[in-house]
């Protein structure tokens, strides 16, 4: 712990650093910062993860690694220049045990969740196992309790999702899923849902939290351009899934699917205006 705090001291002063590193993004709105933002916050993370690698290692696969690295990783908003707002702060800060579904548009979503890590306090996420082989993101993500799955092989992913659940239910802590399954790059609408988050919500009787990312208007992938710009994060009431079964699984991700989809058409209106 005495290592843990220690550490924390220095998460400006790393921050820093990497403003140092990753000063093509700060270029005007243009061509070149647009591709150039991709690398360099490749870069960022590459350098922050191999420094909180050894610190991993010190107590595996525990969730708090996660809560942990966001603090220093979310410093990275500062170079790209975005402001991240929490709307319905409330709802995720409750301690309790749940499964959050979110939009996912953009890798950006993830330093989304990095921002936001704090208030979720005891949260983990799942991934494709794929990830897990990225050096040094996964490793350093497997430290921090992230669930990796298997999408190939459906009834093992199931499986896995139930008992990690259940697990984090007697924690009260949460599990974040992407119920698109994958990013939505076009963001004009959301994509369907897969059932597996809501058929495991059931299984286990956890509530679900909707959270819906608004859209990401200062980013143009037609005119290849990348400005500084805000980020709502909006959270909606949970979701009871108290006694109901394998049969509701569809009209669960239908109702879930609907009330998502009004409050993203609602973000895309403010963020017009």
């Amino acid at each position: 712990m005495a290592i843990l705090n220690e550490l924390m001291r220095y998460d400006y002063l790393i921050a820093m650093a990497l403003m140092i590193v990753c000063l093509l993004p700060l270029l005007p709105n243009n061509k070149l910062r647009y591709y150039t933002y991709f690398s360099c916050y490749g870069i960022a993370m590459t350098l922050i993860c191999m420094v909180l690698l050894p610190l991993g290692l010190l107590r595996p696969r525990n969730i708090h690694n996660m809560k942990f690295a966001s603090r220093i990783i979310k410093q990275y908003n500062k170079v790209l220049g975005i402001e991240w707002i929490l709307r319905r702060e409330d709802i995720l800060k409750k301690d309790r045990g749940a499964i959050i579904v979110a939009n996912h548009q953009n890798f950006l979503d993830v330093l989304g969740m990095t921002t936001i890590w704090d208030v979720m306090d005891k949260c983990t996420a799942i991934s494709k196992k794929e990830v897990l082989y990225y050096f040094p993101y996964g490793p350093l993500t497997w430290l921090g309790g992230i669930v990796f799955i298997d999408r190939k092989d459906p009834k093992s992913a199931m499986n896995k999702l139930e008992s990690t659940v259940f697990e984090l239910l007697d924690k009260q802590a949460k599990l974040w899923i992407f119920p698109e399954g994958t990013r939505n790059t076009k963001g004009k609408v959301l994509l369907p849902f897969k059932k597996g988050a809501f058929r495991v919500a059931i299984s286990t009787q956890a509530p679900i939290i909707p959270v819906v990312y608004s859209p990401y208007s200062f980013i143009d992938s037609v005119n290849k351009t990348f400005s500084k710009g805000k980020m709502v994060i909006s959270v909606l009431e949970p979701i009871s899934t108290k006694g109901l079964t394998l049969d509701d699984v569809d009209s669960l991700k239908e109702k879930t699917y609907k009330l998502m989809s009004e409050e993203f058409e609602k973000l895309q209106k403010e963020f017009r205006s």
